[in-house]
């Protein structure tokens, strides 16, 4: 029996996948469970639909990507964070990418996630520094973040 996996179901297909099942697998566990439906010509054409719209929906979010990563790697948006400094130079915290998000919404008014912000460790020194951005799976930005004294 040929059926259209609904969820991910463990060797045996993914989620939109069309497979050949045995008739009794499919009745008596698939369908029964929600994990399948069978693959009629309807069911075909509705998973074609969807397909579409995801696909769509992917574009859209790409171009979102593309469009912000302009807008950030700007060669006026550079983000300017002034945090106390020691003698030496040192800041007494550190930047993480949480005060990196902040300071980019109250300076640009861009929106974007602290987990998308790329930061192998805290920053702690004064200075310019060039921290990368994952907007997308397929899309990287850098932004600089400018770190003065107080």
């Amino acid at each position: 029996m040929k059926v259209i996996f609904l969820q991910d179901v463990k060797g045996k297909g993914k989620r939109g996948e069309i497979k050949e099942v045995p008739t009794g697998f499919a009745q008596n566990f698939l369908l029964k469970k929600n994990l399948a439906k069978e693959a009629t010509g309807q069911a075909l054409a509705e998973l074609k639909g969807q397909v579409k719209a995801e696909e769509k929906a992917e574009a859209e979010l790409l171009a979102e990507a593309q469009a912000l990563k302009v807008e950030l790697e700007k060669e006026s948006t550079i983000v300017d964070i002034k945090e106390k400094v020691g003698a030496d130079g040192r800041l007494f915290g550190a930047i993480n990418s949480k005060k990196i998000a902040d300071a980019l919404n109250a300076q640009f008014d861009l929106k974007l996630d602290k987990h998308k912000i790329q930061l192998e460790y805290p920053l702690k020194a004064i200075g310019v520094k060039d921290v990368p951005v994952k907007l997308h799976k397929d899309v990287t930005a850098t932004i600089r973040v400018k770190i003065s004294e107080k």
